[in-house]
């Protein structure tokens, strides 16, 4: 059974915003008491956050799909719809958030950090916030934006210190379990271990984590054995450890060939040539492991490499190791610059950028002019289009923001197709340029003419007066048999 996932694909959606509310107060003596519609509630976020508790994907690995919940929509009186409740997703420290092609777009160390994977739905104004001097009673609202829908990868990188690696059955549990408190499991057979095993030294006044890294064998950077999977935990290490098996039995095999076959996959996977090696000869508590680590220490000295002699069934040069480690993670740390406990991929927006583009497409002999930009795609997705004044909104929204002009500079012309968003999920319409849109009782785009001026006191009389003469005839009439 899999305890252990250390990449798994998430597929997250964030909450949609509710929609706003489009009322009038009303009231005796007030049939149009002026807009009190209020604007819908946000939908909530999708964040993944570093808890410390956590050390494993599996949970996202059986349940890939996360979905916040939706904002609620507006109402009148000028009550706002209740915000929808963000999904906090725990994530163990060191998890690398990527896209699908493999873009990174958070870096996530540190207890508490998080990254926002999916942004909420804005949720769409009320017609109280719609209101202006030139548009006292908006008769239309805004909807609420639908949240984020993405497929993220979730990547784990193992965040220690010292990194125990070497050929399988070398000795790399049993020497972390005796330098630390983890309990790995420790047989003598190859791929014992199948996940990697991380425990807490303390040297002197350093206090260390040092990773058993499993599965290297030749070929392990180009997927062979289990080398590719594991791999990426020994990227954050500060001090790496080469644990090389002085008592092996297979004849093919001695430790300079195993530390060069290791180097090499080392090499091939990348970015780890500035880490500082150490090399251990475990098992010198047997005879023959003695005397080969005797004979093959001159040459592993002349290369430069810091040799140890240990043995961890028989506790042989544990404590020399230990701080010499030590003394290596402390160096490592007080040359690290200071930087934030977290990276996040920001991808700023250029200066001169005017929000949206227009280009020309071909539609069946017919030109097609393509809008695309953040904008005007919300402010689409933002709108009733059964409602005549919601629309000549969105088009005076349009025109301000200068749509209109590209379009006629692209050399649209009056009844050619356009279409705002992308291919599979576009708004076509003929365009008309400087169109009056909206319903009969409006003036100028999203006017209600009923506002524009005052009425007099004796015509607001007669109105009243027609209005309960209205009624008396209706009751007059009124016969129930």
């Amino acid at each position: 059974m899999t305890t252990f996932v250390d990449r798994v694909e998430l597929h997250v959606a964030a909450g949609n915003g509710g929609h706003g509310c489009a009322s009038v107060h009303r009231e005796k003596f007030k049939p149009l008491g002026g807009p009190d519609g209020g604007n819908g509630g946000r939908g909530g976020d999708v964040v993944l956050t570093v808890d410390q508790s956590v050390t494993t994907l599996l949970d996202y690995h059986h349940s890939p799909h996360r979905k916040a919940t939706n904002g609620k929509p507006g109402e009148g009186g000028h009550r706002s719809g209740k915000d929808g409740q963000d999904l906090i997703l725990p994530v163990p420290n060191g998890t690398v958030v990527m896209d699908k092609a493999g873009n990174v777009l958070a870096d996530l160390v540190g207890h508490g950090t998080s990254y926002v994977a999916a942004q909420g739905g804005r949720g769409g104004l009320g017609n109280a916030a719609l209101a202006s001097p030139r548009r006292k009673a908006p008769g239309f609202a805004l909807l609420g934006e639908p949240g984020d829908v993405r497929d993220i990868v979730l990547e784990l990188k193992t965040v220690a210190d010292v990194a125990l690696v070497g050929y399988p059955s070398a000795g790399k549990s049993s020497l972390i379990s005796v330098l630390s408190a983890a309990k790995p499991k420790i047989a003598d057979y190859p791929f014992t271990t199948l996940v990697p095993n991380l425990g807490v030294v303390t040297a002197g006044s350093t206090v260390y984590t040092i990773a058993d890294v499993p599965g290297l064998i030749p070929g392990a950077s180009q997927g062979r054995g289990l080398g590719l999977e594991f791999l990426r935990h020994v990227e954050r290490c500060s001090v790496l450890v080469h644990v090389l098996d002085t008592a092996t039995l297979e004849s093919d095999r001695d430790p300079v060939s195993d530390l060069d076959v290791i180097e090499e996959e080392l090499r091939q996977y990348g970015g780890l040539d500035d880490r500082p090696r150490i090399v251990v000869l475990n098992k010198v508590d047997v005879p023959d492991g003695k005397d080969l680590a005797e004979m093959v220490r001159p040459d592993l000295e002349a290369r430069g490499y810091r040799v140890f002699e240990v043995s961890a069934v028989a506790h042989i040069g544990l404590k020399e190791l230990s701080f010499a480690l030590g003394d290596l993670v402390a160096r490592a740390r007080a040359a690290r610059p200071k930087e934030e406990s977290t990276r996040i991929v920001i991808r700023p927006q250029a200066v001169d950028d005017a929000g949206f583009t227009v280009t020309r497409e071909d539609a069946g002999g017919e030109p097609l002019f393509r809008v695309r930009g953040e904008k005007p795609e919300r402010w689409v997705r933002q709108t009733d289009f059964t409602n005549d004044e919601a629309v000549g909104y969105l088009a005076d929204r349009l025109a301000r923001l200068g749509v209109e002009e590209e379009l006629m500079k692209a050399g649209a012309r009056a009844g050619d197709g356009v279409a705002i968003g992308p291919e599979d999920n576009a708004v076509v319409f003929d365009w008309e340029p400087s169109m009056t849109a909206g319903a009969e009782m409006l003036g100028r785009r999203g006017e209600d003419h009923r506002f524009t001026a005052p009425r007099p006191a004796a015509q607001r009389r007669r109105e009243r007066q027609a209005e309960r003469d209205e009624a008396q005839r209706e009751f007059d009439d009124f016969d129930p048999f």
